[in-house]
């Protein structure tokens, strides 16, 4: 029994919401499930760390593709004749992306349709490929993943998907590595960011569709509300397209309080997720939204959007809100802040809450759709 695995994302120490997801369920995947031999398609050099066990072949599918034209060229040029070779049965891609080259039967997760309802947030030539092949990609995989209950009912409505077709496969938070840490550890890290202040946090890309300019423009509002020393913490990567969040941020009232610190390690940011007042994540839209969950099991409360995906994960662990209202987004900080009994029966809250995503259930509901395909 053979299975392909299309690993293009699982790169050292850029590891993203994708990368991830990926590295989360193909671990799991090939752990337990010795019996199984699985082929990874890498389309670079890959780090040893991904090659998860002895049950596993690495692969280099050329050429590397982050581009419009080489996502077609590898995924329907390239990889058909090495799925072949490799005389593999079944093939999971868990970015989104399949084969229409072959006939092989496919297993895909798709995490969002994202370009569909906020086109403005990518690219003309990535959105007019996803536009263009992202249906015919539902159409081909024998069976979808889809990371939320909202995201499979996106991909029924919007191209009319049977709901039989979709399963949900939700994210996971690493409970071994997100957990609360003690005084000692938050102490350091508030003296290294924050100049000892308490701090409220944002963790993910710097992307429009992540309302970066909203949550600046909230934070404004509660500072000249509450008179506080408290700082606002992004942590992530620059995206491009955030020439609006520059000039917010360079005519910022309180500029000096708001600290980037870009990439953390994974060391730092449970630490920084630990010690936050709430994690303040209000972007337009996500397919699910990872560091909700990390936080909740980091031990921390949560703002986030009441749209899309964002209620659904976060359950009973913070406050939705609308992230296009800066005032609203401005008064539940503030509401937070001063009410420590309240936070702190969210922060609660959020502990139950992790319990009900988790990447072994993922990964088992996975493998049991890919044994069908086997031969």
């Amino acid at each position: 029994m053979r299975v392909g695995v299309n690993t293009r994302f699982l790169l050292a120490d850029r590891l993203e919401g994708i990368g991830v997801y990926t590295k989360e369920i193909v671990l799991r995947l090939v752990r337990n499930n010795p019996d199984v031999e699985f082929v990874f398609f890498f389309d670079r050099p890959y780090d040893k760390q991904f090659v998860f066990g002895e049950n596993v072949t690495p692969v280099v599918v050329s050429p590397p593709a982050r581009h419009p034209f080489l996502w077609k060229l590898w995924f329907d040029g390239s990889l058909p004749f090495f799925l072949k070779k490799y005389e593999v049965d079944v093939f999971f891609s868990p970015d989104s992306y399949v084969s229409l080259g072959t006939d092989i039967p496919q297993l895909v997760t798709i995490h969002d349709l994202a370009f569909e309802h906020f086109p403005e947030g990518i690219g003309w030539l990535k959105r007019k490929y996803y536009q263009y092949y992202m249906p015919r990609f539902a159409n081909k995989a024998s069976h979808i993943f889809a990371v939320s209950e909202y995201t499979k009912s996106d991909l029924c409505q919007s191209y009319g998907v049977d709901k039989t077709k979709v399963s949900v496969s939700y994210n996971g938070a690493d409970v071994d590595k997100f957990k609360p840490v003690g005084d000692v550890i938050t102490s350091e890290l508030k003296n290294k960011y924050s100049s000892g202040c308490d701090y409220f946090l944002y963790v993910g890309a710097q992307h429009p569709r992540k309302n970066i300019v909203n949550l600046l423009l909230a934070f404004q509002e509660f500072k000249r509300k509450s008179s506080c020393l408290t700082k606002l913490i992004l942590v992530g990567r620059e995206a491009w397209g955030n020439q609006e969040m520059e000039l917010v941020y360079e005519s910022h009232e309180f500029r000096d309080d708001i600290i980037f610190t870009g990439r953390v390690s994974d060391k730092e940011l449970v630490g920084l997720y630990s010690g936050a007042v709430a994690l303040t994540y209000i972007p337009f839209f996500e397919g699910f939204g990872i560091p909700i969950i990390e936080a909740h099991a980091s031990g921390t409360c949560v703002i986030t959007s009441n749209v899309s995906s964002m209620p659904e994960v976060l359950g009973d662990g913070g406050l939705v809100v609308d992230p296009n209202n800066v005032q609203q987004i401005a008064d539940v900080m503030m509401s937070l802040h001063s009410d420590v009994p309240l936070r702190k029966s969210y922060e609660v809250a959020g502990f139950k809450n992790v319990k009900r995503f988790s990447w072994d259930t993922s990964a088992e509901l996975i493998m049991a759709q890919l044994r069908k395909y086997m031969r």
